[in-house]
């Protein structure tokens, strides 16, 4: 399928931080050949304090996540939902729909299918389905008109590189982003109540420390020091030409597994 390049990423992942451990390495290195970038996140991370109410940390995480995608002059999403209780519905999925529509993406990243938490793999699936069915006329979104094709879609490396069994997911296309990991390391510092709150409770920076960590494990795959790990998706109907490939590997950033 040819696409009408357009040269705009949007990650959908479920909450504010999500990206940063998983994709932000490439989304600089894309931003860096002139694409646009869009972060949306399914909720506002409400859940993700001990002592603030959700209100509360809702608007501190929605400000940390608008302040990392600044970082890469881009422009954050969030589309309302509650921690825990993302659901596959209707209103959720015009919500996604409705995002997908907006922003015009040619390339997507979302959550890998099998992952250690439903929040994740629900948006995984909601994703699929606003890309598969952006461009469905008969799908009425307010004020938007259908986008009329199907952008590439990429899953992120599970948290830990496993599936829900505890197996290893392997990625078909990691990217070295070891010229870049400063920046995935201060885009990933903007969310100071996520490293303050594991700061706390386990003493320790493993917030930072688990990033650096699992992109170092990636960046061995392929020989290199830190790395980003992907799968198509490659079904029916949508573009199945490896556009990270295209993009990045006159730069160097590619390798393929």
């Amino acid at each position: 399928m040819e696409l009408k390049e357009n040269k705009t990423v949007l990650a959908i992942v479920a909450h504010p931080d999500d990206a940063e451990f998983l994709c932000a390495g490439t989304l600089t290195l894309l931003h860096r050949q002139g694409w646009q970038v869009h972060i949306a996140t399914m909720t506002p991370g409400d859940c993700g304090s001990a002592k603030l109410n959700r209100e509360e940390i809702s608007n501190i995480r929605r400000n940390e996540a608008a302040t990392s995608v600044a970082i890469l002059d881009g422009t954050y999403h969030c589309l309302e939902n509650d921690d825990v209780f993302i659901l596959y519905d209707r209103p959720t999925l015009l919500k996604a729909i409705t995002l997908v529509r907006k922003v015009k993406p040619e390339l997507v990243f979302t959550h890998s299918p099998s992952d250690y938490m439903l929040d994740h793999e629900i948006t995984s699936k909601i994703a699929q389905t606003a890309c598969f069915s952006c461009g469905m006329v008969n799908i009425k979104t307010e004020g938007i008109d259908a986008y009329d094709q199907i952008p590439y879609l990429y899953y992120l490396d599970p948290m830990e590189g496993k599936d829900i069994l505890g197996s290893e997911i392997k990625p078909d296309t990691i990217i070295d982003i070891s010229t870049v990991i400063d920046i995935k390391e201060k885009m990933l510092l903007c969310h100071r109540s996520q490293r303050d709150w594991l700061l706390k409770h386990h003493g320790m920076d493993e917030y930072l420390r688990s990033m650096k960590e699992f992109s170092a494990k990636r960046g061995d795959n392929i020989n290199k020091k830190y790395g980003e790990g992907f799968r198509q998706h490659l079904g029916h109907a949508f573009p199945t030409d490896n556009i990270l490939k295209n993009v990045l590997s006159d730069f160097g950033y590619i390798l393929s597994v």
